[in-house]
């Protein structure tokens, strides 16, 4: 796991924090409609004030070009005072400058302030250092509690930390251990479950666990691309004729590491995705031409749910099937469901993210149940990918300085 700093490693007693968190949230006619990012970042706010800091809250939120009152921060402000117990933010209207400087000066220990949008400044998303110097202006420390963005080489995640004594968050540091016991030090055997629409987007990801676990059962449309490789008819589905090759080497790469390949046996099909629609299960090789693959089939689902028996950990990404449109949730919900049992009874280490992911367990009604559910979706994926994220490379850097 990488060396960083967390919140045991650093002195904050009077001093100002600046807190970068990601509450990208919802947002419908100016109310939260999702919390979650905000509840989460609740506890490390929290052991911040009980350390005796005064801690600033900043985050981006949207893609505003310029300063857009559309995608203010400040709708957040009343979401996390709840989460806050009722506490009482300060709001910046900026996150540079007077107004923010103005707030922030006024700051005792124990007090907090949110920001408005670092993204109302070009110089966030360019990773200007004019600009992270004026944010490091406002504070003495820097925590980082935003992996979902950790991928992002922006100033207030890559150059901040280079700037300020700097650790990572509650949520952070959660994460980052969650996907190293996952993934580098894991429990065996480990089963990796993918699912999604299409292979082409999560090559990197597959050529990358494929030398990590020791099972790899597939799912979604993109399985569909991986049975078409083989030879076999997928009808109408969503299918990526084009890197059928592609596919094929996949499949060979996973022989040669001796990672066990589990693709569908039968599946659910239906002539078109809709609630409600007539289906029928077929094999696999028996696929009707005017037909689309929407689910996994029964028997597919017992050969997952012998894999998750077998294993003593998990990582998910991505759906099983079309699961927004029921009758083809039926899969990623019975295989859901299974990996919440085997958690809950200390069989299996599940680790799940992605934001299809995480919707799916939410529809199956298992997101607590799991060993840890990530949030964020691009970081998630680029971890799982073996790439190196911006933001956790400073806190390393960081660390080293110390």
């Amino acid at each position: 796991m990488p060396e960083f700093l967390t919140l045991d490693d650093i002195d904050v007693r009077g001093k100002r924090v600046l807190l970068r968190a990601d509450l990208n949230v919802p947002v419908k006619d100016g109310v939260v409609s999702d919390a979650t990012r905000i509840e989460r970042l609740a506890p490390t706010v929290e052991a911040l004030l009980a350390k005796g800091a005064a801690v600033v809250v900043m985050s981006h939120f949207g893609r505003p070009k310029g300063r857009d009152p559309k995608l203010s921060l400040r709708p957040v402000l009343t979401p996390l005072r709840r989460a806050l117990g009722g506490r009482t933010i300060a709001f910046a209207e900026d996150c540079i400058g007077p107004a923010a400087e103005s707030v922030v000066g006024g700051l005792r220990p124990g007090e907090v302030a949110l920001l408005e949008n670092l993204r109302f400044h070009p110089g966030e998303e360019q990773n200007e250092p004019a600009f992270a110097r004026a944010l490091a202006a406002l504070g003495e420390v820097y925590v980082d509690d935003a992996f979902s963005a950790a991928h992002r080489a922006h100033a207030s995640i890559a150059a901040l930390a280079e700037l300020l004594p700097a650790a990572a968050g509650r949520l952070m540091q959660a994460e980052l251990e969650a996907l190293s016991a996952a993934l580098e030090h894991p429990e065996r055997p480990v089963l990796a479950l993918v699912g999604g629409a299409k292979v082409s987007t999560k090559l990197d990801l597959l050529r990358f666990v494929i030398g990590r676990v020791d099972a790899l059962a597939i799912g979604g449309a993109m399985a569909n691309t991986l049975l078409y490789a083989q030879g076999l008819a997928v009808g109408r589905s969503l299918c990526e004729r084009d890197i059928a090759e592609n596919a094929r080497q996949l499949l060979a790469l996973a022989a040669e590491r001796r990672c066990r390949v589990i693709l569908p046996e039968d599946a659910v099909v239906a002539a078109a995705l809709e609630t409600g629609a007539a289906t029928q299960t077929v094999a696999i090789g028996a696929v009707p031409e005017d037909m689309m693959i929407l689910d996994l089939g029964p028997k597919t689902v017992a050969a997952i749910g012998a894999a998750l028996d077998a294993a003593r950990t998990l990582v998910w990404n991505g759906p099983l099937g079309a699961f927004e449109t029921p009758p083809f949730d039926q899969a990623t919900t019975a295989v859901a469901r299974q990996v919440a049992r085997l958690t809950r009874a200390g069989r299996l280490r599940s680790i799940a993210g992605g934001g299809d992911t995480v919707a799916a367990l939410a529809a199956a009604g298992v997101t607590d149940e799991l060993t840890y559910v990530s949030t964020a979706g691009g970081a998630f994926l680029e971890w799982l990918e073996g790439r190196e994220l911006p933001g956790v490379a400073a806190l390393v850097r960081a660390a080293q300085r110390r």
